[in-house]
């Protein structure tokens, strides 16, 4: 892919493997991954003093420093980091998010193949469905859906603003994807690209001037594409939002002409198999969250069947590890409190229509290092 200046918005070319140019800049490449994060002048220069000197693994460390501006846990270790970044094709998934002090993070992402959140993610663009050739990702973390949609043939692209999270999704969950560093609040780096699906799922709440950025979005969706978003806090839902939320007529004002459905719903389709109903932008204190898509044409939503939302055929599945022998066994009461009510697997039988052991979660397709 072309990138353009996150500054100047002026094309930025190969001027050495491992950096791209403008008149006045350069930003470093690091691991196949461009790094494009502006307010980052300090570790842009010395990622590219390091890659400048043939240090490609201390450019690595460097990048891996790097948080979100909102993070508050505990700061990176750089002898861990080294030992990281040396020992990175032998380590697993778990063992890396050790070092990188991920804390409660890790947990979300090590554990996000079952939780109800990532599944009616899965639900809402499987039931929109339209055979995507390109896809793009906001906010992808370390790749989980990017990792479904290549194993379907998808060329990808995903984007954070944390380069650690793109450089754990490259190596370990979904390498066949591309990925670029850049802040979305910044001007994007690749206003040039269009694509078939794009998508930003359990993470656009938190962005900041929504507005702008849900245009942004828009307009990287090709003619006949669709745009999904899942996961949007509702502010007055009764059990108390569990994040940055708005009330469902703010939500309206930035997306009016969305197909909005209660995240329950899609939950619900999965394990059903059938489409979906759409609720519009109506206040319930019993929505806990909301996820849409706009799209073009008037298509009906399709049955969750056999689609994204399932593991491939031949996949290998393993049971998964959040359920022991004697029931649930939660990685932390953070975990429990925040998805344990509404996992699949978690359900007594006799509340579940399906005795689909992969449907409901029970099995799971793990990447290869888990």
């Amino acid at each position: 892919m072309s990138y353009r200046s996150p500054v100047t918005g002026r094309a930025l070319v190969a001027d050495s493997p491992h950096s791209l140019t403008a008149p006045g800049e350069r930003w470093p490449v690091v691991d196949g991954i461009a790094y494009l994060r502006t307010d980052s002048e300090g570790l842009v220069s010395v990622a590219l003093d390091h890659l400048d000197a043939g240090c490609p693994d201390d450019a690595l460390v460097a990048l891996l420093t790097d948080q979100d501006d909102w993070w508050t846990g505990p700061a990176t270790d750089l002898g861990e980091l080294k030992q990281l970044v040396r020992r990175r094709d032998e380590l697993t998934l778990r063992e890396a998010m050790a070092l990188l002090r991920l804390g409660p993070v890790a947990d979300y992402f090590a554990y996000r193949w079952s939780d109800p959140t990532y599944l009616a993610g899965l639900a809402l663009v499987e039931a929109h469905w339209q055979a995507p050739a390109t896809a793009f990702e906001l906010a992808c973390g370390i790749g989980h859906y990017l990792r479904e949609l290549t194993a379907r043939g998808v060329a990808c692209t995903g984007a954070d603003v944390v380069f650690a999270k793109c450089w754990l999704a490259k190596n370990w969950v979904a390498p066949a994807a591309d990925y670029v560093v850049f802040d979305a609040a910044a001007p994007w780096p690749i206003a040039d690209a269009r694509f078939d699906l794009v998508t930003c799922h359990d993470a656009f709440y938190f962005l900041p001037d929504q507005p702008r950025v849900a245009d942004s979005l828009r307009a990287a969706v090709a003619p006949g594409g669709v745009l999904a978003i899942s996961h949007l806090h509702n502010l007055d839902y009764a059990g108390g939002a569990k994040g940055p939320a708005r009330r469902a007529d703010a939500w309206q004002t930035i997306f009016a002409d969305a197909i909005v459905y209660d995240e329950r719903t899609l939950l619900d389709a999965l394990m059903r198999r059938t489409a979906p109903g759409p609720v519009g932008w109506v206040a319930d204190t019993g929505v806990e969250a909301w996820s849409l898509v706009e799209r073009h044409g008037d298509a009906p939503a399709r049955p969750v069947d056999a689609g994204l939302a399932m593991p491939l055929p031949g996949a290998t599945l393993r049971p998964n590890p959040l359920l022991g022998p004697h029931g649930a066994v939660w990685p932390s009461d953070r975990y429990r409190d925040e998805y344990g009510e509404g996992c699949l697997w978690a359900q007594p039988d006799a509340a579940v229509p399906t005795p689909d052991a992969a449907r409901l979660r029970r099995l799971v397709d793990l990447p290869e290092r888990w």
